[in-house]
C-alpha cells in the first residue's frame, strides 16, 4: 500500500510517499480502507519533534518509532478480527488510528464509530481531534453553561471553528478572535462578536468573559485573567509549538491554587462517546465541519506546510 513515511524528525521535507506493507488484522482489530484523513497541528509537532518533549512521549528519542503520521481517519472497513462484534467489512466508519496518512490503517474496534450517511468522508475525517478538543474544552474543562459569555482565541482554526459552533449550541454568547482575512468566516459560523486581533486587543477592551478558550496567540495567563470575570475560567489548549506554550501552561498550573479564577490546561481524550455526540450534532445540522483545503495523499507535505504556516481557515484534509 501507499503511505506517507518519515525516517527522521524535521520539516515537511522529511515526508515521503512510499510502498509499505499493508497492516494485518489482529483478533481484536479492524482494518480500514482510508478515504480521508484529517491533518492537525499535533501532526507537524510530531513530525518535527517540537517541542523536544515529543521524543520522550513514546515517539522515539533519535528517530521516529511511528514513521507513518496522522491519527484522524474516515473510511470503509476492509476486514475485522474474529473477536470484533461492532463492525463488518463494508461499514463506513471514522475515528482514531495511528498512521492515518496511508491507504489502510489498523486499530482496535473501539477506536471507531459508524459514519453518518449524511457526512462525507472528508467531513468525518475533520472531526476526531479538533471536534473532541473543542467539545471537551468547553463542556468538561470549561464547564460552559447556557447564558455565559465565552471568548475563543483562534476561532478560525480547526478547533476554533468547532468551538464557536459548539458554544452556540450550548447557549453561550460567543466572541471569537482571528485575523482580518478570517473575520467573515468566524461570523458566518455563528459568532456573536468577532475581534480582529491585528487591530483589537481583547485584554484592553474592558469586556469580561465567563470562559476564555485559548487555542492560539501568545497571551500569558496573567494577561488573559484581566479579561475574565472574578470567578471565570481560562482553558489553555494552544496548538503552537515550542517552550512558550509549555511555559504558559506551567504558569497556569502554578498560579491556579492562589486565585479565584479557574486556570486549566486541556489534554484531549480519545472517546467514542464524544465522537457519537459530535456526529449527532452534525447530523442535526447544529454544527458543520469547516474544511479549508483538501490534498491528495502524495501532496501531504504541502498540506503540512500550509497547516504549519497558520493559514488554515478550519480544517485541512488528506483524501486517499
Amino acid at each position: 500500500m501507499k503511505a506517507i513515511v518519515h525516517d527522521a524528525y524535521g520539516s515537511a521535507d522529511v515526508l515521503e510517499l512510499r510502498d509499505v506493507e499493508e497492516p494485518m488484522v489482529g483478533d481484536d482489530d479492524v482494518v480500514v480502507r482510508v478515504r480521508a484523513a484529517g491533518a492537525n497541528a499535533a501532526d507537524w509537532h510530531i513530525i518535527g519533534a517540537r517541542p523536544f518533549i515529543v521524543r520522550l512521549a513514546g515517539y522515539g528519542l533519535r528517530r521516529p518509532k511511528k514513521p507513518i503520521p496522522g491519527t484522524d481517519v474516515a473510511g470503509q472497513v476492509e476486514s475485522v478480527g474474529p473477536n470484533v462484534t461492532r463492525f463488518r467489512p463494508g461499514d463506513e466508519v471514522f475515528g482514531w488510528a495511528q498512521g492515518a496518512f496511508a491507504e489502510y490503517v489498523r486499530a482496535r474496534e473501539n477506536h471507531f464509530v459508524p459514519k453518518p450517511v449524511a457526512m462525507t468522508f472528508e467531513q468525518a475525517a475533520a472531526v476526531p481531534m479538533a471536534g473532541c478538543t473543542a467539545l471537551q474544552g468547553l463542556r468538561d474543562t470549561g464547564e460552559l453553561r447556557s447564558g455565559q459569555h465565552v471568548l475563543i482565541i483562534g476561532a478560525a482554526g480547526g478547533v476554533g471553528t468547532f468551538a464557536v459552533q459548539i458554544a452556540k449550541a450550548f447557549g453561550a454568547e460567543v466572541t471569537g478572535t482571528c485575523s482580518s482575512t478570517k473575520v467573515d468566516l468566524v461570523r458566518s459560523i455563528g459568532a456573536d462578536h468577532v475581534l480582529d486581533h491585528t487591530r483589537e486587543d481583547f485584554t484592553q477592551k474592558g469586556e469580561r468573559y465567563d470562559l476564555i478558550f485559548q487555542l492560539a496567540g501568545t497571551r500569558s495567563p496573567l494577561e488573559c485573567r484581566r479579561a475574565l470575570t472574578p470567578k471565570g475560567t481560562l482553558v489553555l489548549s494552544s496548538g503552537e509549538g515550542g517552550l512558550a506554550v509549555l511555559s504558559r501552561m506551567l504558569q497556569a498550573f502554578v498560579s491556579s491554587p492562589f486565585v479565584r479564577q479557574r486556570l486549566r490546561t486541556l489534554a484531549t481524550k480519545e472517546t467514542n462517546e464524544d465522537l457519537v455526540a459530535l456526529a449527532a450534532l452534525i447530523e442535526g445540522g447544529t454544527i458543520t465541519p469547516v474544511i479549508d483545503r483538501t490534498y491528495s495523499l502524495g501532496e501531504t507535505p504541502e498540506a503540512i506546510r500550509y497547516l504549519e504556516g497558520g493559514h488554515a481557515r478550519g480544517k485541512v484534509v488528506i483524501t486517499v
